[in-house]
C-alpha cells in the first residue's frame, strides 16, 4: 500500500463524519429554501427562487447589514480588549500569575453561555448592580438593555478569550532578541511594540479575528436575550423563521445568504491566513 493510499484510507472517517454532519443538512436546507411554505408550516417542494428575492428585499439586507457591523465592532474591540491582555500574559506576566490568569480566561468556557447572558441581564436590568451602582454617584438609572450596545457588549464578553488565546499563543513564542536589536538600533518601546511585536504577531490576530467575527455574524443567545423586540440580528431573524413563523423555506434561504456571507469573509481571510500561516 503507497503512502497516498494509506493516508488517504485514514482521512475516510473524517470525511464520512464531515459529509454526515455537514454536507448531508447542507443539501436538505438547500433543498428547503428552494421550497414554499404550506398553510400550516409545512414544507412544500416546489423548486423555485422566491424565497431567495424576498431575502435580498432592503428590509433584510438592512439586518444583515446591522450582523455584520455587530461581527466588525465585536471584533474590533475584542482585540483592542485582548491585546494588552495577552501581550503582559505573553511577555510580562510571572509563570505562577500567568498559569493563574489563563485559568481564569478559559474559566467562562466551565458555564453555559445562556447563563452568563441572564448574568448580564441581571448586571445592566433598571435595578441591577450596575445601575445600583451608577445611582450612588448620581447617574443612574440607566436603560442599559434591549438596545444595540447590550447587545455589543454581550457578544464582546462572549467572544474576547476566542481572542486572547490566539493572540497569547502568537505573543509567548516571540523571540525576546529581536525586540532587544530593535532597542539596540534605536527604537523606544512604542516603536518597537508597533514595528516589531504587532507584525509578529499577526497569525495570533488573524486567527482571533477568524474566530470571533465568524460565530458573531451569526449570533442568537445575545442579541435576543440582551437586544430583546428592539433589535433584530440574523440569527434572531432566522431563528423567529424556523420556531414562530415557521417559514422554514425561507429561514433556509436566510441562512445561505449568511453562509454566502461567511464564504465571502473567508476569501477575504485566506491570503492573511495563508500569511500568518508561513509566518
Amino acid at each position: 500500500m503507497t503512502t497516498r493510499r494509506a493516508a488517504l484510507l485514514l482521512l475516510l472517517p473524517g470525511l464520512a463524519v464531515l459529509a454526515a454532519l455537514f454536507l448531508a443538512p447542507q443539501i436538505l436546507m438547500l433543498e428547503s429554501s428552494l421550497g414554499r411554505r404550506s398553510v400550516y408550516g409545512g414544507v412544500i417542494h416546489e423548486w423555485g427562487l422566491g424565497n431567495y428575492r424576498r431575502a435580498l428585499e432592503p428590509l433584510y439586507l438592512v439586518i444583515l447589514a446591522r450582523s455584520v457591523a455587530l461581527a466588525l465592532a465585536t471584533t474590533l474591540l475584542c482585540l483592542l480588549l485582548a491585546y494588552p491582555v495577552a501581550y503582559w500574559l505573553g511577555r510580562k506576566a510571572p509563570p505562577r500569575v500567568r498559569s493563574a490568569l489563563l485559568v481564569l480566561v478559559i474559566l467562562p468556557f466551565w458555564t453555559s453561555f445562556l447563563v452568563r447572558m441572564y448574568a448580564w441581564i441581571f448586571m445592566l436590568r433598571t435595578e441591577g448592580v450596575v445601575n445600583l451602582l451608577l445611582a450612588h454617584v448620581g447617574l443612574g438609572p440607566l436603560n442599559l438593555l434591549y438596545n444595540d450596545a447590550a447587545v455589543l457588549l454581550g457578544q464582546v464578553y462572549g467572544e474576547l478569550p476566542f481572542m486572547i488565546l490566539p493572540l497569547y499563543a502568537s505573543l509567548e513564542k516571540l523571540d525576546r532578541a529581536l525586540l532587544e536589536a530593535a532597542a539596540d538600533l534605536g527604537a523606544g518601546p512604542a516603536r518597537a511594540l508597533w514595528r516589531v511585536t504587532v507584525p509578529l504577531s499577526r497569525p495570533g490576530i488573524v486567527a482571533g479575528a477568524v474566530l470571533v467575527l465568524i460565530p458573531s455574524l451569526g449570533a442568537y443567545l445575545a442579541p435576543d436575550l440582551l437586544g430583546g423586540a428592539r433589535t433584530m440580528y440574523m440569527g434572531t431573524l432566522i431563528q423567529s423563521q424556523f420556531a414562530v413563523v415557521r417559514d422554514a423555506p425561507f429561514g433556509a434561504a436566510l441562512s445561505f445568504l449568511l453562509s454566502l456571507v461567511v464564504l465571502l469573509l473567508l476569501a477575504v481571510f485566506r491570503r492573511p491566513l495563508r500569511e500568518a500561516g508561513g509566518a
